[in-house]
């Protein structure tokens, strides 16, 4: 579109992360800017699972985090084997979530990102009925190949969009940039732009 970027229409499957069943269809329309900014996106889906369903396994979800006898904290999600402990994946499936929020605001029409790692997490004990963690994650940039780390502050209640602050740094980019607070759900995410770190 001149002077506007480029458009792009799209055709998809989707599937569950955790057990790869099919979970709908998608079109989409996304619109990349000529100016730096994420990118414009309209988009429909039809799901296989109700949201009754999606709703309860939240629930479980969020049950097996609450019910900890200790707050949780871990490293190398996965290990260098691609193995993840039991106990540990929630906290993997939120930092998939909570990364996809970063890779969102990143991604340019050339750059796109993946969740290579969980390097380091850490659970807040909070005195209302949300859960937090401190993530650090690293991204695998394509396709540069390059790894990018990022700080991430997430925070999670069943019902509400996944709230996520972070800032990435990388060696060939001294200070990249940062977030305030990003919502984003499975459904898709948005950005609300705040106060750094």
């Amino acid at each position: 579109i001149p002077e506007s970027g480029h458009k792009y229409y799209l055709q998809f499957s989707t599937e569950d992360y955790r057990t790869g069943e099919d979970a709908g269809n998608c079109l989409a329309t996304v619109l990349y800017p000529k100016k730096k900014s994420p990118p414009a996106v309209s988009i429909k889906c039809s799901h296989t699972k109700d949201q009754k369903e999606i709703q309860e396994e939240d629930n479980r979800l969020y049950q097996r985090i609450r019910h900890q006898s200790k707050p949780i904290t871990g490293n190398n999600i996965p290990d260098s084997y691609g193995n993840i402990e039991p106990a540990l994946e929630p906290v993997w499936a939120l930092a998939v979530a909570g990364s996809s929020s970063i890779m969102w605001e990143k991604s340019t029409e050339t750059v796109g990102y993946f969740l290579a790692q969980v390097k380091s997490v850490r659970q807040w004990i909070r005195e209302d009925d949300f859960i937090e963690f401190d993530y650090t994650v690293l991204l695998h940039e394509i396709p540069t190949q390059e790894i990018i780390s990022c700080h991430m502050r997430l925070k999670w209640l069943p019902g509400h969009p996944l709230k996520v602050k972070h800032f990435c740094a990388s060696e060939s980019h001294a200070v990249d940039e940062g977030s305030g607070a990003e919502s984003g759900s499975a459904a898709g995410p948005s950005a609300e732009k705040g106060a750094n770190f």
